[in-house]
């Protein structure tokens, strides 16, 4: 369950950070940043294409793909939502 909510999150700031600056630097940072906090709990896939080829190379369960997947999707749906209604810059 943990790790579902850690693809979500990592998958929301990511996409957040890609609408809200468009700032190659700041991209790249946020990545990394997402990517040390949730390597250790769901293997910090923040992505549905590495998801599948993490799980076609046997390193993520079949069962697990569509709920990393749905999560990762949703995250991204929500930072868009989130960046629709709060934008701080214009």
């Amino acid at each position: 369950m943990y790790e579902y909510l850690a693809e979500f999150l990592g998958s929301m700031v990511f996409v957040y950070m890609v609408l809200a600056t468009g700032n190659a630097l700041a991209i790249g940072a946020t990545l990394a940043l997402v990517l040390i906090i949730t390597m250790p709990i769901s293997g910090g896939h923040i992505n549905p294409a590495i998801s599948i080829v993490m799980a076609s190379i046997d390193k993520l369960p079949i069962t697990e793909l569509i709920p990393y997947a749905l999560s990762q999707v949703f995250g991204g749906l929500v930072a868009l939502e989130l960046f629709k209604r709060y934008k701080f810059v214009e």
